[in-house]
């Protein structure tokens, strides 16, 4: 099929949005439906506790290392090009997890559905700002933001419902429909956009953010257990942080970087990057805790635990796509501390219930 005209992506950009969303919803919701199925995993596969560990972070750690790398093979080559081939190797890996029949084999998929997830992500956002424009960006980005944010709430719940009627890998398999039905969708109504063609690639910038952000989030990941100060914690993470300074001094000096770092001289965008890193911090990581707690210690079945971490998904609907007007009216820097202390105490209250 041909590709979209510039007045048929104009005429089509909602819709657009909407197959994006989609996009986003299986990378969003597969984040926190595995958290309450671990119980059922730990029965079935006897995974052991650093089995659980791995089996959640793979994504992660893959993830984040190829999110860069990704977004710039998208420029390159074509970001549609990218999401549909994201969401094709999501499909696939999603329903080789759901029949793992061992805990290797499931962190080895999840680490493949790392790498889709990696190509999915950058894509629908880049598509998105390249669709829209004026006071209608800022309104789709914040009915992305939202769906984002929204399989925080209803990953857990919709884990609890298929766990409540079906088999553990039925989280896994629950993103295969949505992965294709958006490919289907995607091949009318997303328009392929790209960035500079003639672009050079930047490959040592992408081998110092992978090598970088691998071994600084090894070492996180490492250090519940381990301990700060232990070698495998601070080998890893020092080796991490000294890539990643080198990744810095590379991206100033090169003159087709991956990554603008001079962006963060902005005050501006550096506060913003930092408030939303520390609000998803702390709400995924808030999530996580809370599904395990409601399992292992309150003995909640899966399905009254998704339910009991559902309201968060109605804040997130309601500020999400309002969110824009508000930072309209109020200044923007207000907003960041209202969502960093609104976030603070509860999870404060977390952390000491542990």
């Amino acid at each position: 099929m041909r590709s979209l005209t510039v007045e048929q992506a104009y005429d089509k950009r909602w819709w657009t949005l909407g197959v994006l969303c989609a996009s986003l919803s299986v990378i969003s919701i597969d984040n926190t439906i595995l958290n309450v199925a671990l119980p059922n995993i730990v029965d079935n596969l006897g995974a052991s506790g650093s089995d659980l560990q791995w089996i959640v972070d793979a994504y992660v750690v893959v993830f984040a290392g190829l999110l860069l790398t990704s977004g710039a093979l998208g420029d390159k080559f074509g970001r549609k090009l990218m999401l549909t081939g994201g969401l094709a190797l999501f499909a696939a890996t999603s329903a080789f997890a759901a029949f793992s029949g061992s805990p290797g084999a499931l962190i080895g998929a999840r680490g493949l559905m790392g790498i889709a997830g990696a190509a999915i992500f950058p894509s629908t956002l880049s598509i998105l700002t390249n669709t829209f424009e004026g006071p209608e960006r800022g309104r789709a980005i914040g009915i992305w933001a939202a769906v984002s944010g929204l399989g925080i709430a209803v990953g857990p719940l919709l884990g609890g419902f298929l766990l409540e009627h079906f088999w553990w890998g039925s989280v896994f398999l629950v993103n295969v429909p949505i992965a294709l039905g958006a490919i289907v969708a995607g091949r009318f109504l997303v328009p392929e956009t790209v960035g500079e063609r003639d672009r050079p690639l930047d490959p040592m910038g992408s081998l110092l953010s992978i090598v970088g952000l691998t071994g600084v989030l090894y070492a996180i990941i490492e250090a519940p257990g381990a301990g700060w100060l232990a070698p495998e914690t601070l080998i890893p993470g020092a080796i991490g942080v000294a890539v990643l300074a080198a990744f810095v001094v590379w991206e100033l000096r090169n003159p087709h970087p991956m990554l603008d770092v001079s962006f963060f001289s902005n005050p501006r965008f550096s506060a913003a990057s930092a408030t939303i890193t520390l609000v998803f911090f702390a709400l995924f990581g808030s999530t996580f805790l809370l599904t395990q707690y409601f399992q292992f210690v309150l003995g909640y079945s899966p399905l009254k635990t998704g339910m009991l971490t559902a309201p968060v998904a109605l804040g997130i609907m309601t500020a999400g796509p309002l969110a824009p007007r508000l930072v309209e009216r109020w200044a923007p820097s207000w907003w960041c501390w209202q969502a960093c202390l609104s976030l603070a105490s509860p999870c404060s209250v977390t952390a000491r219930s542990f």
